[in-house]
């Protein structure tokens, strides 16, 4: 059943038209689809399109549980390549915005990392309150869901999922159908691997070695780089990124010490440094730490020692780095009335922050929010900020070695057992052997392509703001993701992008041709002789044309098709197509080979996804 909370949800927000128009079924499974076109709608839902997205929004639910299973999926933009990825959220107040929000952070961040996959992402409606069989079920559920859009969406694990839901949604899909999956799917385990927060520290690291050069920019004039023994690093939540980000601090780097972490419960601060390997066994153990670890430090000799139950008190604490890892994008801003972790003017002193947390938003109020806290504390205290998507994409980069190296075919789940996790155990254990060592072979591969990447993505972002005194650090940032997917939308092809195209038949009548226009929601058709190959095409100017001129309706359609048909070929790269698009003034043409109608490209699909604009841009400042 679909879960009452999303039910409301959507009735509140969507007309009874809507439902009626765009639900579909397909054996109990529910589906309200939205392109980028239908802007009322998605405005309806808190999602705005722009020049990159989304592409695809779903409201997915299955009827026929007999548990509360259903929740949303965004397809963002598919610039870097097909299929979409990023994780499973679950939480029970989850919205169509939210996850849109976290689809454009993959997309920005698969972009960083130049990984040939497109941003996605998916929430489940649900309490994380759930038992662990019914926690399963309604995963269970929601693969089912997904498996229609397995083409271009592949699920990681978020907030409320882990490596074994991973396990769950490929049972149901097949290997390839989601990533993070445990090593006896030949997985890369992100949670267990700590993907995300060993990049962080990556990230760090490399700063160390890059920020001398913003020493030239007046904020920076005093900047002091202090050697590893006296590097010390706050950590807002200790959970599957902070725990991991201290984790690897203490094995990479032993001198540096982590002063100060937080969860749900308080926070714990010690100048002289905590106890990493004792906190991280115990949230291993336990999830949370602050209140049981504080008060057994509390019966020792530590004096210096400092424990709260304030968790966002942390953030007035003082220490050369901040990371912010806990699920809160908005742990920093000027304004207390939008509800921050931390205004900056209580905050501690810090020379850096790494964002471990995913904090991207494109929502123009909160984009403007987050200028205005940049500008306090990047411009004005001199304090730099390493954008989440450049140095949280160490989950992703692991993530995504699950699609690069491939899986062989014969370590496949054969397709009758899918939906039998039985059975597919057992095939599972038959094969333990190679794929562990499939997994073995993706973690290394993985760790030398996140080191080279998170490197690459701070040299890029200290050598952009060292250049340009005006530019903030997400400005930097979203500049290097961007430039990643123009280059890369540069080299696709009309093959690459097209739309199916409607066709009919030149003997038609006017009336005929109209109707199916009108039908198919599409603003051209593809005029085709008995032998199917192309001879005209006619859109809503002609059709308004021919009702001026008064041409009977029962007229046939050749006579008023335009016969000199502008086209494009599959081969045509998409800086051809905009060029042809714009030169003729027209909104959409077919794609064409050997006089057959492969589909079409439209001004709306190409300059929706400006990317190409800008690359044009990019390349006449070159």
């Amino acid at each position: 059943m679909i879960p009452q909370a999303m039910e409301a949800f959507l009735r509140e927000r969507l007309p009874e038209r809507t439902w009626q128009t765009r639900l579909t079924h397909d054996n109990g499974r529910a589906y309200l689809e939205f392109s980028p076109l239908d802007v009322e709608q998605l405005g309806r839902l808190g999602i705005g399109v722009d020049s990159l997205g989304p592409q695809l929004v779903v409201c997915l639910w299955d009827e026929k549980a007999a548990i509360e299973i259903g929740g949303y999926l965004v397809v963002d933009n598919l610039a870097m390549g097909r299929p979409s990825m990023g994780g499973i959220r679950m939480l029970p107040t989850i919205t169509p915005a939210v996850v849109h929000n976290l689809a454009r952070g993959m997309t920005l961040k698969n972009a960083a990392a130049q990984l040939p996959f497109g941003g996605g992402k998916a929430g489940i409606v649900a309490g994380r309150d759930l038992d662990a069989d019914a926690h399963t079920e309604v995963v269970r559920g929601f693969a089912r869901l997904l498996r229609k859009y397995r083409e271009i969406y592949i699920p990681g694990p978020d907030v409320g999922t882990n490596d074994a839901d991973m396990k769950t949604v490929a049972i149901e899909n097949g290997l390839d159908s989601a990533v993070s999956k445990p090593s006896d799917m030949g997985g890369n385990r992100i949670d267990q691997l700590g993907a995300a927060g060993g990049g962080t520290i990556i990230a760090l690291e490399a700063l160390l070695e890059e920020m001398p050069r913003l020493r030239q920019l007046p904020m920076f004039s005093a900047l002091e780089i202090p050697p590893a023994s006296d590097v010390a690093v706050l950590i807002e939540g200790f959970g599957a990124v902070g725990a991991h980000a201290a984790r690897t601090l203490r094995q990479r780097w032993p001198q540096a010490r982590v002063v100060g972490i937080s969860d749900e419960q308080g926070y714990l601060f010690d100048p002289a440094g905590l106890p990493v390997d004792e906190l991280f066994g115990l949230w291993r153990q336990h999830g949370l730490v602050t209140r049981r670890f504080g008060q057994k430090l509390l019966e020792g000799p530590s004096a210096s020692l400092k424990v709260s139950t304030a968790p966002d008190d942390l953030l007035r604490e003082s220490a050369f780095c901040l990371i912010p890892a806990a699920p809160v994008a908005n742990y920093l801003d000027t304004d207390a009335a939008s509800g921050p972790a931390m205004t900056v003017d209580r905050m501690g002193r810090w020379s850096v922050i790494v964002e471990g947390a995913n904090t991207y938003s494109p929502d123009p109020a909160r984009r403007r929010s987050r200028a205005r806290m940049e500008r306090a504390v990047y411009r004005e205290r001199g304090i730099l900020i390493a954008t989440d998507y450049l140095v949280n994409s160490g989950g992703v980069i692991f993530a995504a070695q699950e699609r690069i190296l491939k899986t062989p075919p014969d370590l496949r789940i054969p397709e009758a057992m899918l939906g039998d996790r039985q059975r597919v155990q057992e095939w599972l254990d038959e094969h333990r052997g190679a794929f562990e060592a499939l997994a073995e072979r993706r973690r290394l591969a993985d760790e030398a392509a996140r080191d080279a990447v998170i490197r690459r993505n701070m040299h890029e972002l200290v050598e952009a703001l060292a250049a340009d005194d005006d530019l903030l650090p997400c400005q930097a940032a979203e500049r290097i993701s961007v430039r990643r997917m123009a280059s890369r939308e540069s080299d696709r092809t009309a093959a690459d992008v097209l739309e199916p195209m409607p066709l009919i038949a030149a003997s038609s009548t006017i009336e005929a041709a109209a109707r199916h226009l009108v039908e198919c929601g599409c603003p051209i058709l593809a005029v085709v002789d008995d032998r199917q190959s192309l001879v005209g095409v006619v859109t809503e100017w002609d059709f308004m044309r021919a009702t001026a001129d008064k041409i009977p309706s029962t007229t046939p359609l050749e006579t008023i098709m335009t016969r000199k048909v502008i086209s494009a070929e599959p081969s045509d790269t998409l800086l051809e197509v905009l060029r042809k698009l714009e030169l003729n003034q027209i909104s959409a043409m077919p794609v064409v080979e050997g006089g057959q109608v492969n589909g079409m490209v439209s001004s709306d699909l190409l300059a929706r996804g400006s990317l190409v604009r800008m690359l044009q841009s990019q390349r006449s400042e070159q």
